[in-house]
């Protein structure tokens, strides 16, 4: 049986990037149960993807009772549903073959990763003073992608002198504004630019200068994606609402290695049973960002640990 709700969890604060705000997080969550055994998932369905609650949880519903992994990924596209049917099978078979999902993917025992923490468009005096309270985190992650972003990028720099800092640039900027604000970018010790460019416009990439490396974010959902991205990024950025799941997104993970990118794994913002997944994938990742619980009021029982040394591995009271 494939069971599908839907769950909302409070934003611990409101969470502001360019194409706007919200304070709640709006998930599905679906269980397949099996001979008594029940394997669960989440997704976050995106509207910068044409996915709603509604579309998603249609195409979950669609799905023929006893459909497996490799049918599944043929059966639905990349996206938000396949990615929570996905992971929900990959917990259903760890727990009916009594091993964790690690074990059954032939990966290396999980450890922390250091992940960033995102802070929120907002004012620049507002974003230094949210960056001075997360200063002592290693790498702190910026929403811009507005006219006025140098003042918030000092800004932050100001609160947070000592932090490694990338950048998301959602899509906001041209070829032009980048290579204006490349060698303040520089100056200000940014690590990483996420997606500058419209996906559908980022030819205008091809040739230009990137002394700030450059990350695919909305330009890179699968493995598909990989041809049209030479020559742009240096990074993509695996997303698992993107990939379709952790069948997808460990496959795109050594391919987009195997062609000499690096990599990002990042989230939507959902809560700890939608990373768990995620955190297999980002072993190694040059740039972990599985904030998404900590930007939440609640969360769900046995929550992934954040500490110092990272984001931990889920516990099989959680996932996998």
């Amino acid at each position: 049986m494939i069971e599908v709700t839907r769950d909302v969890f409070r934003l611990a604060q409101v969470f502001t990037i360019s194409r706007g705000s919200r304070t709640e997080a709006k998930v599905l969550t679906v269980r397949v149960t099996r001979g008594g055994v029940t394997g669960w998932g989440e997704c976050v369905p995106y509207a910068r993807y044409d996915e709603t609650l509604e579309s998603v949880e249609a195409q979950i519903r669609s799905l023929p009772e006893g459909i497996d992994r490799a049918a599944l990924q043929e059966a639905l596209p990349a996206g938000a549903a396949r990615n929570a049917v996905d992971c929900a099978l990959w917990d259903l078979e760890a727990k009916q073959a009594g091993c964790r999902v690690w074990e059954l993917a032939g990966l290396s025992a999980p450890k922390p990763e250091v992940t960033a923490y995102t802070l929120s468009l907002d004012a620049p005096e507002a974003m230094q003073a949210q960056a001075a309270k997360h200063a002592h985190r290693p790498l702190l992650k910026i929403k811009l992608g507005t006219p006025d972003d140098m003042p918030r990028l000092e800004a932050v720099r100001a609160g947070a002198p000592d932090a490694r800092i990338i950048v998301d640039a959602n899509e906001g900027w041209s070829a032009e504004v980048y290579a204006d604000l490349a060698p303040h970018l520089l100056r200000l010790g940014v690590a990483l630019v996420e997606q500058p460019l419209p996906a559908g416009e980022d030819e205008a990439l091809l040739g230009v200068d990137r002394p700030v490396p450059l990350c695919a974010d909305e330009s890179c959902h699968d493995r598909e994606s990989l041809s049209q991205l030479k020559g742009k990024y240096d990074m993509v950025n695996i997303k698992l609402d993107k990939t379709g799941g952790l069948t997808e997104a460990l496959a795109l993970r050594d391919a987009a290695r195997a062609e000499g990118y690096e990599v990002m794994v990042g989230c939507m913002v959902g809560s700890s049973l939608a990373m768990a997944p995620a955190v297999l994938v980002a072993q190694g990742a040059a740039i972990t960002d599985l904030d998404g619980p900590l930007l939440l009021a609640e969360d769900r029982d046995a929550p992934l640990v954040f500490d110092a040394a990272g984001v931990h591995p889920s516990e099989a009271a959680l996932w996998g």
